[in-house]
């Protein structure tokens, strides 16, 4: 028969510009979990405040990946300011290997995961009210 066609989920991932290495890691689990369909919104070039916001504007959720923060908390920053303003979850993504999040990130996340693929997409999941 027909296979069932998968619903495609709308994320923002934080980044700082093409190239970094906890993005392209975090990129490569989301590829890697089987029938998740996902398209990042986020364009690693684009980070003037207009761009930013038409890129989180048509993300479901905003997923963040908090390694960054402490690197580039500028950024990071603007773009969780931008995914309160704009009324999106947030999903916290703890640095690699490490439990701790930095607190004023972790009071603002509809969720936080580690690394595992299989949480990340069923935190993704549960924050958009999908079983």
């Amino acid at each position: 028969m027909f296979e069932e066609e998968l619903e495609t989920h709308h994320l923002f991932i934080t980044h700082n510009g093409p190239g970094d290495e906890e993005y392209l890691a975090f990129f490569q689990r989301l590829l890697e979990a089987p029938e998740f369909e996902w398209k990042d919104h986020g364009v690693p070039d684009m980070n003037q405040e207009e761009e930013l916001e038409d890129q989180i504007r048509s993300a479901q959720v905003v997923v963040v990946l908090s390694g960054l923060y402490n690197r580039h908390r500028e950024l990071v920053k603007k773009q969780v300011e931008l995914a309160l303003k704009l009324d999106k979850p947030i999903i916290l993504i703890r640095p690699y290997g490490l439990e701790e999040v930095p607190p004023e990130l972790d009071k603002l996340a509809s969720g936080v995961v580690g690394w595992n693929r299989v949480c990340i997409v069923e935190t993704i999941l549960d924050v958009l009210g999908i079983e």
